[in-house]
């Protein structure tokens, strides 16, 4: 619960209509799944970013950074606290030469595209990755064999205090699925991208070719987060769910994809335990049969 004299100081840092109170976080994922938030805040600059971390920390009221809500699983009862988005509002694309400069609320997607636009190669991987440039470079999001870390050449970062820092490539640290982010109280506000010049039609044929892939690999057809867990060393984690004979396997409506086991998918009515219970019995069958042990790639937010 915000109280009224928190709400009035969040006023001041933000227009009132940036400020939701008792926000329903399914719609803010593309579980399409999770209970009200106390307060969701969408910021419009990193000034507001920096600015309310700082107040947040001070005040010790509990916060969490959202971005497109492609990785998370949010709890049925929601989450006490208060949600910064970085969206839509903080999405410019600034592009010199072959360098691609992006606020983290813009989606990999429009990234990928801008690229295109502008005969740059590099990021066709991208295209069909849901989440936004932020959430990517956080967990090093990849598909069909390349990955952010093979792109990005510096990433702004502001600490929980509001201290703005500017880190190299090689001080984030990036791993599979992983960052030095994923270890610090950093948050992205903006990212740049080195590309080189490619054939126009060539790139925009590889985007095409892997959005076919998609569609014919992912249950696109139903909300989910993308792969639920993180690739086992040695092997795949889909591939290890459908030998242990779970394709298909539903708890309420939460349902193993038939298309691709490593998707959980939301049937239409799929409540957060529904799928928390799902991920649990798959890690145990998988345990039981292969003794691997699958971790989700997906982060929880509230109490389940």
């Amino acid at each position: 619960m915000i109280s009224g004299a928190v709400l009035e100081a969040l006023k001041g840092y933000v227009p009132s209509e940036n400020i939701h109170l008792k926000e329903q976080m399914a719609e803010h994922t593309t579980f399409r799944i999770g209970g009200e938030a106390d307060c969701l805040i969408e910021l419009e600059n990193e000034e507001q970013l920096c600015r309310l971390q700082s107040y947040l920390s001070i005040i010790e009221a509990p916060f969490f950074i959202l971005g497109n809500g492609s990785n998370l699983l949010v709890s049925d009862e929601g989450y006490r606290g208060v949600i910064l988005q970085i969206g839509r509002k903080m999405g410019r694309i600034v592009i010199d030469g072959c360098s691609i400069t992006a606020q983290a609320g813009a989606l990999l997607s429009q990234v990928s595209r801008a690229a295109l636009e502008h005969s740059l190669t590099g990021l066709e991987f991208a295209c069909g990755i849901p989440g936004t440039v932020g959430g990517g470079v956080v967990m090093n999001a990849g598909a069909y064999g390349s990955e952010m870390s093979s792109v990005v050449t510096q990433v702004t970062v502001v600490g929980r205090n509001g201290e703005r820092m500017v880190l190299s490539k090689d001080a984030m640290e990036f791993g599979y699925r992983t960052s030095t982010i994923k270890n610090h109280p950093f948050t992205v506000t903006e990212v740049t991208f080195e590309l080189n010049y490619g054939q126009q039609g060539e790139i925009k044929s590889k985007m095409e070719e892997l959005a076919a892939r998609r569609r014919e690999k992912q249950p696109l057809e139903y909300p989910s987060a993308g792969s639920v867990f993180k690739r086992p060393e040695g092997y795949y984690a889909g591939e290890l769910i459908m030998k242990a004979g779970l394709r298909g396997a539903q708890i309420g409506g939460a349902r193993v994809s038939d298309k691709h086991c490593g998707f959980v998918v939301n049937t239409g009515k799929a409540t957060a335990a529904d799928v928390k219970d799902l991920i649990e019995e798959i890690q145990e069958q998988v345990w039981d049969k292969f003794g691997v042990e699958l971790q989700p790639e997906i982060v929880f937010l509230g109490r389940f």
